[in-house]
């Protein structure tokens, strides 16, 4: 998996991109990062990305010619996608990573600033529009990082015990299960009987059951989608 990340700030990746696993699997070239800065696109001699908008109101919008400059610089993979991210989005849910993660082989993500970008970047550039939340935070840098992350995870050879990607919450509309480690008693909490019985049956039971549990208890909405697709 290629990404090349559009951003005004390519310092801010430095630390993330080496650290864990995802710093492992860019250094065993799992997937590799290209970060572009599009103030290297521009042609005056300020280097200027942004300007006001046409008609008024408060704010800058980055302009359309660096940010084309930038993506149609890049070398062109057979299965690409463009993403923007922007709280006008589809909402990041791990369906979303998946997709990423099995369909493409190149990611152009591009960090918006300031109040967004030129709607001619949004309308003939980008393939797609991805979001975190229904929330504004200061730069498209957060949840491109997020994006990376959520993907080169499940990229074949980053996590170590594949299995475990397939418990995880989110894997089937439902939230992951309670989970203990030693020592069996912490100031009084125990951890549950069952899970020190060594019947494996049984703690399976026990795991969907508290899946079930925890999500109609934490998130009604994805119990009642996963209680219609059971049946």
């Amino acid at each position: 998996m290629h990404f090349d990340i559009i951003t005004l700030f390519p310092d801010f990746f430095d630390s993330p991109l080496s650290s864990s696993l995802i710093g492992k699997a860019l250094a065993k070239e799992i997937a590799t990062v290209n970060l572009v800065n599009p103030r290297n696109f521009t042609t005056d001699k300020h280097r200027k990305v942004d300007d006001i908008t046409y008609g008024g109101g408060v704010g800058m919008l980055l302009k359309p010619e660096p940010i084309f400059a930038a993506v149609e610089s890049l070398p062109m993979l057979p299965r690409r996608e463009i993403i923007l991210v922007t709280p006008q989005g589809q909402t990041l849910k791990q369906s979303v990573f998946k997709d990423l993660a099995t369909n493409y082989d190149q990611l152009v993500i591009i960090c918006g600033h300031y109040e967004g970008v030129d709607e001619r970047i949004r309308q003939h550039l980008v393939t797609r529009e991805v979001s975190l939340g229904d929330f504004v935070l200061t730069c498209g840098e957060i949840p491109a990082l997020t994006i990376i992350n959520g993907v080169v995870r499940l990229l074949p050879g980053t996590v170590g015990k594949v299995d475990s990607l397939k418990t995880e919450s989110f894997e089937t509309d439902l939230l992951d299960y309670p989970q203990y480690t030693r020592p069996a008693n912490f100031r009084g909490w125990e951890v549950p009987e069952v899970l020190r019985s060594g019947n494996h049956k049984l703690i399976e039971q026990w795991r969907r059951a508290e899946q079930i549990k925890r999500t109609s208890d934490r998130r009604p909405d994805l119990w009642e989608k996963w209680s219609e697709d059971e049946g």
